[in-house]
């Protein structure tokens, strides 16, 4: 398995473990895509799965640059109204994961990573 789809069924497994319900994986819409869309209590999170093999790779942070905040924000958004989820609270987490081969991966999650991006919707 390639390293993008091995993180994203890490992230997924990482995610499901700590009692999220994985609800959507690979999320396309003419907006953009969302690797894993999950729900934790009673919030809509939108994950972005950044899967690296070395630490030597950018910051996930960094790694979600404004453009792509802006793709997955209107993905989102996508998401909510096709599901009738304009209720619900919603956020963006990032789950990065190093995945050296060589032992388990390093994996973390930064919770709410980034507000929905302004702009266009």
């Amino acid at each position: 398995m390639k390293l993008g789809p091995r993180g994203e069924q890490m992230a997924a497994d990482y995610l499901t473990q700590r009692g999220y319900r994985v609800v959507a994986r690979n999320y396309r819409c003419p907006m953009g895509e969302i690797d894993l869309v999950a729900v934790d209590d009673d919030t809509v999170v939108f994950v972005e799965v950044k899967t690296r093999s070395s630490d030597e790779a950018a910051d996930p942070e960094i790694a979600v640059h404004p453009e792509k905040r802006r793709r997955l924000t209107r993905a989102g958004r996508h998401f909510v109204a096709r599901h009738r989820l304009h209720e619900k609270p919603c956020r963006f987490d990032i789950v990065a994961i190093v995945d050296r081969g060589d032992g388990p991966p390093d994996i973390e999650h930064f919770e709410d990573a980034f507000p929905p991006a302004a702009g266009r919707r």
